[in-house]
């Protein structure tokens, strides 16, 4: 079994429940969407890596000594091997968390347990790329983006938090509604609002206004810390 492998890396998770744990994170490359403002093109809008097998990752993880594995990407749920790698982490006593957009699950994902978090981050309609991009980008990335009954499933598989990114009132509002659609404030889990943004400026002005309007509306606000540590940069 191989899996394209992008990168393996140690870090500080920098968002949502575990900011601030050391991680070892695990990204795979590929992904079923085009958000315009992606922050890993390098696993989506030109993908790159090299194929690993699963002992071979296992392997990598381990001299990382760290208890913590972040499995994100691009969408690692685009692929059963995903599956199988998290079962044998939490089989060797890993905390998993599994990073995805709710769009997709894979075929072996069944019933069962396979994260000790699944952290999910619906994309909003502002997320769409320009109706100009090759290969129709911007009508698959809109037919996609939004699979509610995916949402549940996962919801539904264990503990979980739901990160929305936000960067207008506008994405807020949308944010609501679909919150509202899917019930989530009578399901045991964790909602964040996230500011959108690669910069320490855009995040903070973004910040600004969100952490009110996070207040009045009883949402936790998760900033992207790693980006205040450590810039926009691979491998963080």
């Amino acid at each position: 079994i191989l899996m394209r492998i992008n990168e393996i890396y140690s870090s500080l998770q920098g968002e949502g429940l575990l900011a601030g744990t050391p991680s070892v994170f695990i990204r795979i490359t590929g992904c079923n969407l085009r958000c315009h403002w992606c922050d890993t093109p390098f696993t989506s809008w030109e993908p790159t890596g090299k194929q690993m097998t699963i002992p071979e990752v296992l392997r990598v993880v381990e001299k990382h000594e760290q208890r913590h594995v972040v499995v994100t990407g691009g969408e690692p749920l685009l692929f059963n091997e995903t599956v199988d790698l998290c079962n044998q982490l939490r089989h060797q006593s890993y905390h998993v968390t599994i990073e995805t957009a709710g769009t997709v699950i894979p075929q072996s994902f069944g019933n069962e347990i396979h994260s000790d978090l699944m952290s999910i981050s619906p994309k909003l309609s502002s997320s769409s790329p320009d109706t100009n991009t090759s290969l129709s980008w911007s009508k698959r990335h809109q037919a996609s983006r939004r699979q509610d009954d995916i949402l549940r499933s996962l919801i539904a598989s264990g503990p979980w938090q739901m990160k929305f990114v936000i960067e207008t009132r506008e994405d807020l509002d949308e944010a609501d509604a679909w919150i509202q659609d899917l019930q989530l404030q009578h399901r045991h889990g964790v909602i964040f609002m996230m500011p959108q943004g690669i910069s320490k400026d855009h995040l903070s002005r973004t910040c600004a206004w969100l952490s009110n309007a996070c207040k009045q509306r009883g949402y936790r606000l998760a900033n992207r810390h790693h980006i205040e540590w450590f810039g926009n940069t691979r491998g963080t």
